[in-house]
């Protein structure tokens, strides 16, 4: 546990600082330590082995705030001993159970129909910062007690430091095979026209979006400056439920086609793990064994079909698979901040206690999770506020930002999400310098 109070302390006062201004930063209770340190962090009881796993380690709502940001364990007293200032709210244990997803592990038994941990029933929703990266908030706070104490920490202006522009390819054709034609025909739609379609050039079908996405991103791509936004497109690669159809032929012209696109566009490519896998996670290795084999590449890459990474453990199969840098990490019902952070994170098993290499990339917005009924249902307008919103808050703190736009979310006359995104690209652009 050591190591990841180090960690955790290391990560909220910021990665652009130099690795020795931790030093002035105290996680301890014992007084006589004090003095050693510029800022002291008093723990709760929150990490005592006879606690850890408990109950009696949820936080009661409403949150206590300190200087205006809401943390889950301590109080917000503050004093001075000597030369140092003295914190009694907890913010490593609060960030610590933000960041490793502890509330899911604590609370088995709530999860949705698809086995999530619903975003509805977390605590950042219902103690009102589900749209506040609070932990970067509290590195935030730890640098500006630093400063009030003669130690120089540098405070950035307020900019997107980085913008991952992601694209999941669940059904990527409309209707490239003999099976789709029959759908179509059985939905209503005019044979010859169906047939048209699958025989016709692929850029004709409405679901092949790909190449407006990509365009669009590589607007921002131009604007942000070398390696500050990329794009990533996460395919699947076996899953065998009814939620992982349509399965599509990983050789096929089209996909390689999609593929060849891009290679064009200098767009990542990743694994998109099936909803059988997030049943069944050691079925990850063979599903990035097919994807790499299929392209030739190596795939460091993942996302959760469904974002359904159900039990926060279930992550250990990722890193066994060799992949370094996940990007499942937000709510499907509710956008935001799941793990409490804009910035990408270790993972931290909070069964085992154990710090990974794996990376997670929060995803702060996704598509369907702005219009569906079933999630927050917001109408054009309310989406776009709600958006910008969370823009700002990743600027504030100089955050990474996350998106996922699904190529069906923009074909033409579909509602409002395509328009969204062109607003989202330009809103963006205008942060990200």
């Amino acid at each position: 546990m050591t190591e990841i109070i180090r960690y955790i302390l290391r990560f909220m006062i910021g990665e652009h600082l130099a690795d020795d201004i931790s030093r002035f930063v105290g996680y301890t209770s014992d007084v006589a330590s004090f003095a050693k340190y510029k800022v002291v962090i008093v723990p709760s009881d929150f990490f005592d082995e006879r606690i850890y796993g408990t109950n009696k380690t949820r936080p009661s709502i409403p949150l206590k705030n300190i200087e205006g940001v809401p943390f889950l364990f301590g109080n917000p007293h503050m004093e001075r001993i000597g030369d140092t200032i003295i914190v009694h709210a907890d913010l490593v244990a609060s960030a610590y159970f933000l960041l490793s997803r502890y509330e899911e592990m604590l609370l088995r038994h709530v999860r949705d129909e698809h086995g999530r941990f619903p975003g509805r029933e977390s605590l950042p929703r219902r103690a009102g910062f589900i749209d506040r990266p609070v932990v970067d908030e509290y590195g935030k706070l730890i640098r500006r007690w630093l400063n009030r104490n003669g130690v120089k920490t540098e405070e950035l202006a307020p900019f997107v430091r980085k913008i991952n522009l992601t694209h999941d390819v669940d059904a990527p054709f409309s209707c490239r095979t003999w099976r789709h034609v029959a759908r179509q025909i059985l939905f209503g739609r005019d044979p010859v026209a169906a047939i048209r379609c699958k025989y016709g050039p692929l850029i004709r079908d409405p679901y092949y979006t790909f190449p407006w996405l990509l365009l669009q991103n590589k607007m921002l791509q131009r604007t942000a400056g070398e390696g500050r936004c990329r794009s990533l497109l996460f395919f699947k690669a076996g899953g065998k439920t009814k939620r992982d159809k349509p399965r599509y032929n990983l050789t096929g012209k089209d996909i390689r086609a999609l593929f060849e696109l891009c290679r064009e566009y200098e767009a990542t490519i990743g694994l998109h793990s099936s909803y059988h896998s997030g049943m069944d996670p050691s079925l990850i290795l063979s599903e990035k064994n097919n994807l790499e084999n299929a392209f030739g590449i190596n795939i460091l890459h993942n996302r959760h079909h469904f974002l359904a990474s159900r039990e926060p453990e279930d992550m250990e199969y990722l890193e066994k698979a060799g992949i370094t840098d996940d990007y499942t990490m937000g709510y499907a019902d509710v956008a935001g901040f799941r793990l409490g952070t804009s910035l990408p994170v270790h993972y931290i098993n909070p069964v085992t206690q154990r710090l990974s290499a794996l990376a997670l990339h929060p995803l702060i917005i996704m598509d369907c999770t702005l219009n569906e009924l079933k999630y927050m249902n917001l109408a054009a307008d309310r989406a776009e506020e709600y958006c910008i919103r969370l823009i700002d808050n990743v600027r504030n703190v100089n955050g990474e930002l996350t998106l996922l736009w699904h190529n069906t979310s923009v074909v033409e006359k579909s509602g409002y999400l395509r328009n969204l995104y062109s607003k989202l690209i330009k809103y963006s652009s205008w942060n990200i310098v």
